[in-house]
């Protein structure tokens, strides 16, 4: 059975480098032909949003609007339901291809046969 992963990243433009690294895994993981959902919390939250991941900037990294694109291209995406609450934001505000989902959904994939789940 093929392992998929499922990557939570917490950071944003907070904590800069453990938040390119989330992307950057889920990335390579992808491109390593494994599945990956990501999901956006905290203050990752706001890339979920049109251009902001254009705003964040970390040098000698790829950058994060590639990232990005490339899971959303081959892998899913989810913003966090009370993270979205907590900054206003709304289904019609988030990029295409980005659902919202709350926790029941988080535990159900990641407590799904052959994954490993991994926080940044």
């Amino acid at each position: 059975m093929a392992r998929s992963l499922v990557i939570k990243v917490t950071a944003g433009a907070d904590a800069p480098e453990r938040c390119n690294q989330a992307f950057t895994v889920a990335a390579a993981a992808l491109a390593s032909g494994v599945s990956v959902s990501l999901w956006l919390t905290g203050e990752s939250s706001w890339f979920a949003l049109p251009g902001r991941a254009a705003e964040f900037s970390l040098p000698h990294a790829v950058p994060l609007p590639d990232l990005l694109g490339a899971v959303l291209a081959a892998g899913r995406v989810t913003l966090c339901t009370q993270c979205a609450a907590r900054r206003n934001i709304t289904p019609d505000d988030v990029m295409e291809g980005v659902r919202i989902a709350g926790a029941p959904a988080f535990v159900e994939e990641v407590t799904a046969e052959g994954v490993q789940a991994l926080v940044y």
